[in-house]
């Protein structure tokens, strides 16, 4: 199972990478686990400073943009 957080305190930039994760995930079929992480100190203390951000099995994927369906899948097929 892949695990996949969305870092972000709940914009509307976070929401559409939430989404955009969600899309990513139905359309490759995969088991992943989706958390939303809106905690600013646990954000911070990953050394995010800009938000949203990917961070899949503990590795930080993207930060400070949202990133498309395409390159979500192109990240987690990888």
């Amino acid at each position: 199972m892949v695990k996949i957080e969305v870092l972000g305190t709940g914009c509307m930039k976070c929401k559409r990478l939430m989404k955009n994760v969600e899309t990513a995930v139905k359309e490759l079929g995969i088991d992943a686990e989706i958390r939303k992480v809106d905690d600013i100190t646990e954000i911070m203390d990953r050394g995010v400073m800009l938000t949203p951000a990917l961070a899949v099995d503990g590795e930080l994927k993207v930060s400070g943009r949202v990133a498309d369906v395409k390159e979500l899948k192109g990240i987690l097929k990888g």
